[in-house]
């Protein structure tokens, strides 16, 4: 089972302030259309990858954003006029081979406007789509904008996250999501919570993750190795960071380590009925390492080393991988050679680990091989014509079979029950990529904001403080994103990620109180409607949103004094 996760945080561009726009133009060039034209090219051949694809609803609402169709286009005719004047350079010196590469990052985005234009109709998400009605994938969903569901201050933000993400996919794709991708893998049980941020000392019954699934008609869902095995997460940050390990001790409780073997190439029921599914570590190190991974080939196209100002690649990873000046010019030709051997490698390793499974266990077992889309063309750029091998060289094998999440259920229901226990996929298997000493600050943050958003959704119902307060819902949604925590704890764009969170929840903080004010009967000064339009056509994602959905919960765990902000 190869599960595809493509996600990208709210970056499209509308009227003043643009949060920058390039991150999603790249990916779409380099990972979403190479992928669907290796899945195309899988479908003429009469091949059903049966690949599950999960594609974000706010990264779905960006790719249908006719902003981003606009804006897409300008950035292919940028590229294209970019590599031909570094063409133009590279022939002047008599650099001929350089020359060659040059057209071929002419040829490949003059590919990519055919593909987004005429074979696609400017729709990715309608190509994704059609892919999924053939049968040749499996379209699941995500959380509404990768919201960090275990560390949520209320219920309520949890079921705000699920509900849009299947609302905002049937209506998109047409049909209810059997599966989802929890936002980082990030998994909690119910038990009695208490904020690991801030200064709130109550301790309430929380819902556990699964139930919100359950309720919204999800399936199942994919959670990392550790998990399954019942293994504690690593990490000595409790020392620093009191509050998360009395948490942590709190859910461990409720969680007995297995007597039985476990196992990630078995599925698993859960108490709510849901289905769980973990990933190979076998797998995953040939793809994900850059160290000892077939991303990793000298004979791939180097990342990090750019010609500027058009920042087109035209070297290749080379035997000396730390000195960027010692870099030799890209070989297509090569690259393509290795591309088919890396393939075929990776098909005799899931192989000989599900025989081994089967010899040990006297049953078949799955493999599922879990990703971000966005590895295959971004960072690793030959890594969509490796998953075209792999999907030819798994058709023809005849001893292994492709599946979706919902095939292995429909075909071969979890036989047994167990408890999950809580964690992640990050470093460590818990939560100290999202929240420790630099990034605690954006909890203490947003807590208060997601208590404030269920009070307007309890009490404002119509007019414009409600058209406000929908606003403040789009922005609280935007600053939930645990991508801001990724950025901040990595070092990768920190600024930009502070800066982002911060400017979201302003703008929840500023609409909300325009909102209560207007409800009570005030009246908005020409700024305040200034700014509140500019709101709506800066963060413009889902536009049949509700605040409905942030409605306080009705369940026997919840204590009455809960809602108290």
């Amino acid at each position: 089972m190869l599960v595809l996760h493509s996600h990208m945080p709210y970056v499209l561009s509308h009227g003043k302030s643009p949060h920058g726009t390039d991150w999603i133009f790249e990916s779409a060039i380099e990972c979403y259309l190479p992928l669907l034209d290796a899945l195309e090219r899988l479908r003429q051949q009469g091949i059903k990858p049966r690949w599950t694809v999960n594609i974000t609803p706010i990264l779905a609402e960006q790719l249908d954003d006719p902003a981003f169709k606009a804006g897409f286009e300008e950035y292919c005719e940028e590229k294209i006029r970019y590599a031909e004047e570094d063409a133009e350079m590279f022939s002047n010196s008599g650099e001929l081979w350089m020359t060659g590469l040059a057209a071929m990052w002419q040829r490949l985005f003059r590919k990519g406007l055919v593909q987004f234009r005429h074979q696609w109709g400017r729709s990715i998400t309608g190509a994704f789509k059609s892919l999924h009605e053939d049968g040749c994938i499996e379209l699941i969903t995500c959380g509404a904008t990768h919201g960090y569901f275990p560390l949520a201050g209320t219920d309520e933000s949890i079921q705000a996250q699920v509900k849009i993400a299947v609302d905002t996919h049937k209506k998109r794709f047409g049909f209810q999501p059997r599966g989802i991708w929890l936002p980082e893998c990030a998994y909690r049980p119910g038990y009695g919570w208490k904020a690991p941020a801030g200064t709130d000392e109550s301790i309430w019954e929380r819902k556990g993750v699964e139930q919100f699934l359950q309720e919204n008609g999800l399936e199942y869902f994919f959670v990392d190795s550790h998990m399954i095995r019942g293994g504690e997460p690593l990490g000595t940050y409790w020392q620093k960071f009191p509050q998360l390990a009395e948490m942590f001790a709190r859910s461990k409780k409720l969680f007995t380590p297995p007597a039985e073997e476990r196992s990630e190439y078995e599925h698993y029921l859960i108490p709510e009925g849901v289905t769980i599914f973990a990933r190979d570590p076998q797998s995953t190190v040939k793809v994900w390492s850059g160290e000892v991974g077939y991303p990793g080939s000298e004979w791939y196209l180097e990342f990090h080393k750019q010609q500027y100002p058009g920042r087109h690649r035209y070297w290749r990873i080379s035997p000396d991988k730390a000195d960027l000046g010692a870099k030799q010019p890209y070989d297509p030709w090569q690259a393509h050679e290795h591309t088919g051997v890396h393939a075929a490698d990776f098909v005799e390793i899931v192989k000989g680990v599900l025989a081994q499974y089967k010899g040990e266990h006297n049953r078949e077992g799955t493999l599922v091989a879990m990703y971000d889309t966005e590895l295959f063309g971004h960072w690793w750029r030959e890594g969509p014509e490796f998953l075209y091998e792999v999907g030819v060289r798994m058709h023809q094998d005849g001893n292994i079979s492709m599946c979706s999440g919902g095939d292995v259920i429909d075909q071969d229901p979890a036989r047994h029950m167990i408890h999950l226990p809580e964690g992640s996929w990050g470093e460590g298997g818990y939560h100290s990529v999202w929240i420790n000493e630099d990034n605690a600050w954006t909890w203490e943050k947003l807590y208060p904001c997601q208590k404030k958003m269920r009070t307007l959704a309890s009490t404002i119902r119509d007019g414009l403080a409600y058209e406000i307060s929908v606003q403040a819902a789009r922005e609280l949604l935007l600053a939930e994103a645990s991508d801001w925590q990724f950025l901040i704890s990595t070092w990768a764009a920190r600024d930009y990620a502070e800066a982002r969170f911060q400017d979201h929840i302003d703008r929840f903080n500023r609409l909300a109180e325009m909102a209560e004010r207007t409800a009570n009967g005030g009246t908005l000064n020409s700024e305040e409607k200034d700014f509140l339009l500019e709101c709506q056509q800066k963060d413009a994602c889902f536009p049949d949103l509700e605040t409905h959905y942030w409605a306080r919960l009705d369940h026997p765990l919840m204590p009455p004094d809960a809602y108290k902000a």
